[in-house]
């Protein structure tokens, strides 16, 4: 029973973590030289398992049950509670109007009506199971999971071993293109906002919390890496937005059809956890009704979805600088400030860790001044 709730744990930031992301990732990783992409993608990775491992260890120093926001107010202030709050709103809409606009065009791909249709559909479909919450999300995650994973190593070993894959399109290296891929692979890597629900779901094994984020950290990282590697090796300078289209293009319509369906269910675990994490921040921060909280997460996206954002690459970009990145800072601040004013002892202890704190704080603000300086 330990083992299967740790497993569960791990496959909520998994699943959280893994999303639209992984689609947009190999394109801009092509842009900027696939080597180049490659450190983006391993630093990137390592300095969000570090984050993750840090909201652990807050959440364990803290009573009680709170999201982002409820934390950042306990350990600095109003302040910080308002730019969490700024941060998680932008953050979470920002990704559910992506999954939104990348389900409807896969769906879209696969069966022909208009790419609106589906969403619309799509986000009918998401709300009765957010509705349903947490035991009913955590309980999917698990086969949704193995279901991406399942597609995600089909396509890469297809594409592989398909004859039309060439080393030549994985070289280049430069030090220009650094930050090109950076907003779109940290959004694609971050899953801060899923930890407080892992403990929740772990509330009589908190001690499990740190190996189940290294591992629902670990596992996301690996798989950007070989998918990206995959279609780069196929597509090369040619990889799309949507990087199953561009391997659909190449390698045949049965490629299409699944890369779509893989597609489908990234985005889908995505979706449903994150969804979940802001109907709990409107119930255990702001102490709204679980139905109106419910009606909050759903209709805002729908709503500015249907005004006419239509660029899933665009609106993740910028939602991973700024959002992410201003998240990243304000958990760093907050780690430090729980190791000393934490009310329990909590399971696991990482120690001051005062440089790597730093050294993050430094890259999110680098990201977000690249990020700014790129829109205008």
């Amino acid at each position: 029973m330990t083992s299967l709730k740790t497993f569960r744990a791990t496959a909520l930031l998994t699943g959280t973590v893994i999303g639209a992301g992984v689609l947009g990732i190999p394109y801009v990783v092509a842009k900027a030289g696939f080597l180049t992409g490659l450190l983006i993608i391993v630093a990137l990775g390592l300095a969000m398992l570090m984050l993750h491992l840090f909201v652990g260890e807050v959440v364990l120093r803290t009573p009680g049950n709170h999201q982002l926001p409820g934390y950042a107010e306990k350990y600095l202030g109003k302040w910080g509670k308002r730019l969490m709050v700024f941060s998680l709103f932008f953050g979470i809409y920002g990704a559910l109007i992506a999954y939104l606009i990348g389900e409807g065009q896969v769906l879209s791909a696969i069966l022909g009506l208009t790419p609106s249709t589906f969403s619309i559909i799509f986000a009918i479909f998401s709300a009765i199971f957010v509705y349903r919450g947490l035991k009913t999300i955590s309980k999917l995650e698990i086969y949704f999971l193995a279901i991406v994973l399942f597609f995600l190593l089909l396509l890469s070993g297809f594409a592989i071993f398909s004859g039309k894959f060439t080393t030549e399109n994985l070289a280049g290296f430069s030090l220009v293109n650094l930050l090109i891929p950076y907003g779109v692979i940290l959004f694609a890597l971050h899953g801060a906002i899923a930890v407080p629900e892992m403990k929740e779901y772990l509330v009589k094994n908190k001690s499990k919390l740190k190996k189940a984020i290294i591992l629902g950290s670990i596992i996301p990282l690996i798989a950007y890496i070989l998918f990206t590697f995959a279609t780069i090796g196929i597509t090369g300078i040619n990889t799309t937005e949507l990087a199953t289209i561009g391997l659909g293009n190449s390698l045949g319509e049965s490629m299409i059809l699944f890369g779509n369906l893989f597609a489908i269910f990234a985005m889908l675990t995505s979706f449903l956890t994150l969804a979940l994490a802001m109907k709990e921040t409107y119930i255990f921060d702001y102490k709204i009704k679980p139905l109106p909280a419910w009606a909050l997460t759903m209709m805002i996206p729908i709503i500015i979805f249907l005004v006419g954002i239509n660029s899933f690459i665009k609106v993740i970009g910028i939602t991973g600088a700024f959002s992410v990145g201003l998240q990243g800072i304000l958990i760093v601040l907050m780690f430090w400030k729980a190791r000393k004013h934490g009310n329990r002892i909590p399971e696991y202890k990482l120690g001051k860790k005062f440089f790597i704190g730093l050294l993050l704080i430094l890259i999110f603000i680098l990201g977000i001044v690249y990020q700014f300086i790129d829109i205008f």
